[in-house]
């Protein structure tokens, strides 16, 4: 298997409640090398482009109010197979189907505050990574 990069966020709401460390701690043991990390506060305007995807669906507005109530770790990890482990590592969008273990059944709040984010596919990853992180800033 082969080495693979995945864009994650600790997002707004696991920020608020100081759980970053525990989220990091939990990246670090399940093998994963973080190669980019900071912590940022997203703009709208970046919000909705980063989320284009969704323009047109419900929850939308929702989400881009959500990512820029404040600040959200940004990361890139690495690891083999790190897309699906990582989204493996998350659990279920909906907390309540997440299971034990996982960081959204441990930390989210429900299935609109999930606490994480994480690249889906490899052309995902590819797109979300440098929308962060320039070239340089990655180890």
């Amino acid at each position: 298997m082969a080495l693979e990069r995945t864009f994650a966020i600790i997002k707004p709401d696991a920020v608020a409640k100081g759980h970053t460390g525990d989220i990091l701690s939990m990246i670090e043991h399940n093998g994963f090398r973080i190669i980019g990390m900071k912590m940022r506060r997203i703009a709208k305007p970046e919000a909705e482009a980063f989320y284009a995807v969704h323009k047109e669906r419900p929850f939308f507005k929702g989400l881009v109010n959500f990512m820029t109530e404040g600040p959200v770790v940004v990361m890139v990890l690495e690891r083999e197979d790190a897309i699906a482990k990582w989204r493996e590592l998350m659990g279920a969008t909906n907390p309540a189907n997440a299971a034990e273990g996982t960081i959204r059944k441990r930390f989210a709040e429900n299935i609109e505050r999930n606490s994480v984010h994480g690249s889906d596919a490899p052309e995902t990853a590819a797109q979300e990574i440098p929308f962060f992180f320039g070239t340089a800033e990655l180890l």
